[in-house]
């Protein structure tokens, strides 16, 4: 038998309180934070510790929850996916996904975003996901495209950090369209 939460190359888990560690390396590269959210100050071992203690005990819901994304090469934290903002009598929803700096271009997120997209269209019966991808990052808007994310607009100068002004790109995908390109 196999889990819906297993991919090619990773495997979607809770957060353990050891993964404080990869966490706190992933914070470590300041473009990576900004290219997926923001900078945020810096935050001591211990507030890593707690951090993912209390992310562990807090229970998500079938719709919005934050997962590890584990390689199956040698069972390390690679990154996280979240999904967000779920409105169940519209049919939508979001979702956020980073990958640390040291697992990034092995097709982690990809995968990730499948096994998410999968439960979210197949099990859950949203109806359309919508992403927000700054206009910079252009491996995240290359990844929402091979996944059949169409371009719906963007909102000019959105965002403010690293001294400027960023346009965010939204994108969107239908049940419809991700089951014509991955299959449900």
């Amino acid at each position: 038998m196999t889990s819906i939460w297993t991919g090619e190359k990773v495997r979607l888990r809770g957060v353990e309180p050891e993964d404080w560690r990869a966490f706190q390396r992933f914070d470590e590269y300041s473009a990576d934070m900004r290219s997926v959210d923001m900078l945020h100050p810096p935050r001591s071992a211990a507030g890593y510790r707690r951090w993912a203690e209390d992310t562990e005990a807090r229970e998500g819901t079938d719709d919005e929850f934050l997962l590890v994304i584990e390689s199956l090469v040698d069972n390390t934290a690679a990154g996280s996916v979240s999904t967000h903002d779920t409105d169940q009598r519209a049919g939508r929803f979001s979702y956020g996904i980073a990958v640390g700096h040291e697992h990034k271009r092995r097709g982690y997120a990809a995968d990730a975003a499948v096994l998410v997209l999968r439960y979210m269209f197949g099990e859950r019966r949203f109806h359309k996901c919508e992403v927000g991808v700054y206009a910079f990052n252009e491996a995240s808007l290359a990844l929402h495209r091979k996944l059949g994310f169409q371009v719906e607009g963007t909102l000019r100068e959105h965002e403010f950090f690293a001294g400027r002004r960023h346009d965010l790109v939204l994108l969107g995908l239908t049940a419809g369209e991700f089951a014509s390109y991955h299959g449900m």
